[in-house]
């Protein structure tokens, strides 16, 4: 890729991380105590969750140990960590991992439910989660998102097939009713039970 980073050469997940780099960098000095759309968890733990779910979605692939901390149960310190650092090395594991992934196989393993899926739909299950998280991260700091139309219409197939039974985990809320003037961000985002309209004020 043009900046450096690694390629997985799946581009629903290649875009869905250019998304979550792109919202951790434009957090502001002050903006990782910012509460977010996930209810109770601040943009560090955001952060830390979505870097916690990548390790764990390339650990799935390779064998290698995933996070060595709770995703669920992010601390919300990250003392002498650069954030970027931090999420790039995730990413970077991560995309290495799908670039090995054998797309031809009928199924690749995944850290959640069913625990396989297709190639294709695993990495936009492991894009969903990138995505979605950078669009939290991005609305909780009052900067544009980054989770377009354009990368929700993929990520929207992915979720129809995944996210019920996440649900019973608490991993996401229930769904919320659609709107009329819903484009395709913010009929992802309300399957996901996030409010596309959502505000810390």
């Amino acid at each position: 890729m043009s900046d450096g980073t690694i390629s997985s050469g799946w581009d629903v997940l290649d875009d869905s991380h250019a998304a979550l780099r792109t919202a951790v960098r434009a957090v502001p000095a002050d903006g990782w105590h910012l509460p977010t759309p996930c209810e109770r968890w601040t943009v560090t733990q955001v952060l830390q969750h979505a870097v916690g779910d990548q390790l764990g979605f390339a650990a799935a692939l390779t064998g290698e140990p995933g996070p060595d901390f709770d995703p669920f149960d992010p601390s919300g310190r990250l003392e002498g960590v650069d954030p970027t650092a931090f999420l790039e090395d995730a990413l970077t594991r991560s995309a290495k991992a799908w670039a090995a992934a054998d797309r031809d196989a009928a199924e690749v393993p995944v850290p959640v439910p069913p625990h396989k899926l297709s190639p294709w739909s695993g990495a936009a299950a492991c894009g969903l989660d990138a995505a979605v998280h950078a669009w939290d991260i991005a609305t909780a700091t009052g900067r544009p998102s980054p989770l377009t139309p354009e990368l929700a219409r993929p990520l929207l197939k992915v979720a129809r097939k995944i996210v019920e039974p996440l649900r019973a985990y608490g991993a996401y809320a229930p769904a919320l009713p659609p709107a009329q003037s819903d484009d395709a961000t913010a009929t992802l985002l309300r399957h996901l039970g996030r409010d596309p309209h959502w505000s810390a004020a």
